[in-house]
């Protein structure tokens, strides 16, 4: 390789020379030996001592996933590939058109490249039934589901092929434990392995009680809680949350209702546990905050009851006009209207 020979001295700054007029090689590491350094060039330069080196090539780092994926699948399929995908801990999870099933192993191979990741699977399913859970097809990389990952100082294990999870959610985990104040006692109906609980339990002092109907959830969030130094202390229940709130006699500061496929069906059992002036975080799939707003208002009002809506905002996209939407509703008993006598 042509290289520009210079004293060391004189590197730093003849190789900004060199880049500033576009004639330094980017191909190449620039080298050094006995006091001299020796810059890779991209044509012969007079005024310097040119001379040929052995050179070290700079491997070149893929800036995106579909650039591993160039020369192996056409313009378009790259187009048609969903390059977005879930990382949780070590563990990728890919959304895979049909289209490009039969280079399955390819794209998975590409994304254990890119993410250097341990594992890569791939969607196989919608999330189904009552445990929230779907079918995933291993890709590359070792066949190991159960991970840890890492969200605002809480570590969170879990079995990615028996549980539910999505780090997308982890900027709204915090606005919710931002809004909480310490002392509070917490429902989270819906709890899973417990990213809500153990963010909230992380930074507050707090009480909260966690449900889920998926034992496997249940007992990677018992150990979660072992895993994570808390502020305030979590309580796990199994079971289905309507069967299990008749045991639950303390009302609620804040009430967490995260399962936005059927969250509205479970409006009548969180309004009756809900303290007056409590919060409700409210999460539903919709193309507008309408329908939500209307559910809890008629929820309420069927237990003389009122809400008064305090925040409302798009978690993510879930398909083309449709949203994960949450609705914070603060709860309270309606205010007796006194009807005034006239005097004739």
């Amino acid at each position: 390789m042509k290289c520009v020979k210079v004293p060391l001295r004189q590197l730093n700054d003849t190789r900004i020379k060199l880049m500033e007029k576009g004639l330094m090689s980017m191909e190449y590491r620039i080298k050094s030996q006995d006091d001299f350094g020796y810059i890779p060039i991209t044509e012969d330069i007079s005024n310097y001592e040119i001379v040929d080196m052995d050179l070290e090539p700079i491997q070149k780092v893929p800036h995106n996933f579909s650039q591993l994926l160039e020369g192996e699948l056409s313009h378009e399929e790259i187009e048609n590939l969903r390059t977005s995908f879930d990382t949780i801990g070590d563990i990728v999870i890919l959304e895979i058109p049909d289209e490009l099933a039969d280079r399955k192993q390819l794209i998975g191979d590409a994304a254990l490249k890119f993410t250097k990741r341990k594992t890569v699977y791939m969607k196989k399913s919608a999330i189904k039934g009552t445990t929230r859970v779907r079918d995933l097809e291993f890709l590359s990389g070792n066949d190991d589901s159960i991970t840890i990952h890492k969200e605002h100082g809480a570590r969170l294990k879990l079995d990615v092929r028996e549980v539910y999870f999505s780090p997308r959610l982890a900027t709204e985990r915090k606005r919710v434990m931002e809004s909480v104040e310490n002392g509070e006692k917490i429902l989270d109906m819906f709890c899973g392995i417990g990213p809500f609980p153990i963010v909230i339990a992380k930074n507050k002092n707090v009480n909260i009680t966690a449900v889920d109907i998926n034992k496997d959830a249940i007992y990677y969030l018992d150990e979660n809680i072992k895993l994570n130094k808390l502020k305030g202390s979590i309580t796990t229940y199994c079971g289905d949350i309507r069967e299990v709130s008749k045991n639950l006699k303390t009302p609620f500061d804040r009430i967490i209702m995260n399962l936005p496929g059927l969250a509205y069906t479970f409006l009548d059992v969180s309004v009756n546990l809900i303290k007056d002036g409590g919060i409700i975080n409210y999460y539903e799939f919709s193309d507008s905050y309408e329908q939500g707003i209307k559910r809890l208002e008629n929820a309420c009002c069927e237990v003389g009851k009122e809400v008064e809506i305090v925040n409302t905002r798009k978690v993510k996209s879930t398909s083309p006009g449709e949203w994960h939407i949450a609705i914070d509703g603060k709860i309270t008993s309606k205010k007796l209207k006194k009807k005034e006598m006239k005097v004739s």
